[in-house]
């Protein structure tokens, strides 16, 4: 990213990527403003990193002030509600979440005449590889919103990259992704079913995201034209299940107590991830072993590390 960006709005900062994000931008020397629910106002107003917090109740007219008070150099929308499988109640948030809300930035970026935007998107809007093939609702979502991304950057000039994450990973993940439980189930030893294990898996360190995000605003300053790109943040080494299990094993010098084949696939399994355009200019720096490594090392410094003794009663 460049010395002409200064200020970045955020969405999702609290989130497991828009809180890691929020620090790569501080050190980048960025101004970070940052708009979310009342809910997580107390964690982010808390956040060093972060400069301005914006509340955001559900009316377009929040997100209309929040713009015009900032005027950010660009935004990062992240925000979003992941569900790999949905219920019928869960519908309205994910049209709110997914799409209202993101349609109502893309609205107040106009009327604020902010035009750089760089948005996230899923692999999983490329089920089998193909151009557009959701594996689930929360797929469907995200296209209709990079649907109305597009016809944002028709008609407002808008300058947008949309960023197609794949299984992402690093430290403070609270997730209860696959890597996640493998990891507990090392170190405690407890015993993991799991499917056969032949799907491939495509895991992405946070800060290598991270590096992507900032990767893509600096090609958004260098649009010479509007328009929307879609770029996959894949990244170099590509593992099955098993294989991937494997790696957190020697990370951890322990043996995972896995029933292989205890489940089934999920439906809609993704078998081989999506092989579309990657971001140009970025590659991933931190192996897959590198990544659990590390984990695993700083999990056990804090728990070796002693607590503070308590103060003696005077």
């Amino acid at each position: 990213m460049s010395a002409t960006t200064k200020r970045a709005l955020v969405t999702g900062a609290s989130g497991f990527i828009g809180s890691h994000l929020v620090r790569h931008l501080r050190q980048s020397g960025c101004q970070v403003g940052v708009l979310a629910r009342p809910g997580a106002i107390q964690k982010l107003t808390s956040d060093p990193n972060i400069d301005l917090v914006f509340r955001y109740d559900g009316p377009t007219t929040d997100v209309v002030a929040a713009v015009g008070e900032m005027h950010p150099d660009i935004v990062f929308h992240l925000a979003s509600l992941v569900l790999s499988q949905h219920t019928p109640e869960q519908i309205p948030d994910l049209i709110q979440s997914n799409i209202l809300f993101g349609t109502q930035l893309l609205e107040a970026m106009r009327l604020g005449h902010v035009s750089r935007i760089v948005s996230t998107g899923t692999s999983w809007q490329h089920f089998s590889g193909a151009s557009f093939n959701p594996v689930n609702l929360y797929a469907s979502t995200k296209q209709a919103f990079d649907d109305i991304l597009r016809y944002y950057t028709e008609v407002s000039g808008f300058r947008a990259i949309s960023l197609k994450l794949f299984d992402s990973y690093g430290p403070g993940d609270t997730r209860r992704k696959v890597l996640r439980q493998l990891i507990e189930a090392v170190k405690t030893g407890q015993v993991m079913e799991l499917s056969p294990g032949a799907q491939i898996l495509d895991l992405v360190h946070v800060n290598d995201i991270c590096r992507a995000f900032l990767h893509a605003a600096h090609l958004v300053e260098m649009q010479q034209q509007p328009g929307l790109a879609d770029y996959g943040v894949s990244g170099s080494q590509h593992r099955t299940l098993r294989e991937v299990a494997g790696i957190v094993e020697g990370a951890a010098g322990k043996p995972l107590h896995a029933v292989w084949g205890a489940r089934d696939y999920r439906e809609r399994e993704v078998m081989v991830p999506w092989d579309g355009p990657r971001l140009p200019g970025w590659e991933p720096n931190i192996s897959l072993a590198e990544g659990v490594r590390a984990i695993l090392d700083d999990e056990m410094r804090q728990s070796n590390d002693p607590k503070p003794a308590e103060p003696k009663p005077v």
